[in-house]
């Protein structure tokens, strides 16, 4: 589906065109829309554009990105013992999605062939330690640690005391900081896939995958599951002899459409794996019965697996003897975790310790380009047009521009196939490859050693 036609020159706008609507006209609007939609298998396949009204005024690419609470990801293998490890990647995969958790659901702009974002995060080293060896029956646990044995929650429910969460991220630090540096690019539009490469140098961790999603809308729901190309988030640690993480995203459902509140909840499994050390994390989120308040409850185990017979999907089919960890809560409040195999609440709380409180976080600020130092088809400056309108309520100028931009990439794509030309990104070497893992090209070396430095040059790539 297309978005509503620029009006001609001189012409009014399209009656009530620049009139904002509120959230549930917003919402009206956008399921009348979807209707025209069921029953199609993958929405995002389709590509449909909202009209400007309807849209978040951020671009996709600068949107997606998985450093929500950035001092998470930098701490990743600061730990000596392999499973404290795996907490610490369990640690930033609650963080990842922060934006969920403190805001709304909304639909940025759909990315163009070629658009890309780059960005830096300054953290602060301030990620408590985790350390598992002293959580025995006779130990406490180590890492950030209240002098109390238990305390009240803002609900009054009593909550263990030991605490390995991460702090906010300050948008002005004032102690010593690490850099982490961002590099993503559109490197296909059919399907529409975007590559991602995460680099922190000084902590010797480094992240990369491709972003795809498949949609499917029901009728009351929107179902979003990774995309066949999206086989997750690969975190090497080259510190310690390049461990590699694989964190699959499980399926999320948009719902609420019909009551006008829409909420994002997740009712599958996500699993983290690491061959090298042959540990393996099943994080299973419950789904939210229909009538009741949600509870986004989610119960996982760690646990030592064979890498060359990994059949292990459900928690229930893993052998008590291999249970490492148990963890549960709530994924968008609080996750505890206890060591060995008894069940969570049978443990007493000091004996629980919070592996993150997302409560008093908040998204991350990020360290941006100058606009006059990015090219035209990075996403701040592509879209500038776009944003600038929405937010000044010009929505039929938004529509006119956002469908000009669409039609000259529509251009580019038919004068590809006159001259039989295939396209490349500039960034990374493929498009896309059966491993999920993306390479960069020499070019995205040069640009994320750039941006690193604080560099924020194209001269000679771009």
């Amino acid at each position: 589906m297309s978005a509503t036609p620029p009006a001609p020159a001189g012409s009014p706008a399209p009656a009530g065109e620049d009139i904002p609507q509120n959230d549930s006209g917003k919402l009206r609007t956008f399921v009348s829309i979807l209707r025209k939609f069921i029953g199609v298998p993958d929405l995002a396949a389709v590509r449909f554009s909202l009209p400007s009204q309807l849209l978040e005024p951020r671009p996709n690419l600068e949107y997606w990105n998985y450093l929500d609470s950035p001092s998470a990801f930098s701490a990743i293998g600061t730990a000596d013992e392999p499973v404290d490890r795996m907490l610490e990647v369990i640690r930033f995969w609650f963080t990842k999605d922060l934006k969920y958790v403190k805001g709304k659901p909304c639909k940025p702009y759909n990315s163009c062939l070629g658009e890309f974002f780059r960005c830096n995060w300054e953290v602060e080293n301030n990620a408590p330690v985790i350390n598992t060896k002293n959580l025995g029956p006779s130990g406490g646990a180590s890492g950030t640690v209240s002098s109390a044995s238990s305390m009240k929650s803002s609900k009054g429910n009593t909550t263990p005391a030991n605490s390995v969460s991460v702090l906010q991220t300050s948008e002005n630090p004032t102690g010593p900081t690490t850099r982490i540096s961002y590099l993503t690019e559109q490197t296909s539009h059919h399907p529409p896939v975007s590559a991602f490469f995460i680099s922190c140098p000084e902590t010797g961790v480094h992240a990369r995958g491709y972003d795809q999603i498949s949609a499917k809308f029901t009728g009351t729901t929107i179902k979003v599951s990774p995309g066949e190309h999206n086989l997750g988030i690969f975190i090497t640690l080259e510190r310690r002899d390049h461990e590699t993480y694989q964190l699959t995203h499980p399926a999320a459902h948009l719902g609420g459409i019909l009551r006008g509140a829409l909420s994002v909840s997740v009712g599958e499994a996500a699993y983290i794996s690491c061959p090298k050390t042959k540990i393996k994390c099943i994080l299973q989120y419950v789904e939210d019965g229909w009538l009741g308040r949600a509870q986004n409850k989610v119960e996982g185990i760690i646990f030592k697996y064979n890498p060359d017979q990994d059949d292990k999907v459900r928690i229930k089919d893993v052998p008590e003897a291999d249970i490492l960890i148990r963890l549960g809560g709530a994924w968008k409040e609080r996750v505890v975790y206890t060591v060995g195999p008894k069940p969570v609440e049978s443990h007493s709380p000091e004996k629980q310790t919070v592996i993150i409180d997302l409560n008093p976080l908040a998204v991350a600020p990020k360290v941006l380009p100058p606009l006059e130092m990015q090219a035209e088809n990075e996403s701040l400056q592509l879209w500038d047009g776009v944003t600038q309108a929405i937010m000044s309520k010009q929505f039929s100028k938004a529509t006119s521009v956002k469908v000009e931009l669409e039609e000259k990439q529509r251009e580019k794509a038919r004068e590809r196939e006159r001259n039989n030309e295939t396209w490349k990104p500039i960034f990374f070497d493929q498009v896309t490859d059966k491993g999920g893992k993306p390479e960069l090209s020499e070019k995205g070396k040069i640009i994320l050693e750039r941006i690193q430095k604080g560099d924020w040059s194209l001269e000679g790539v771009v």
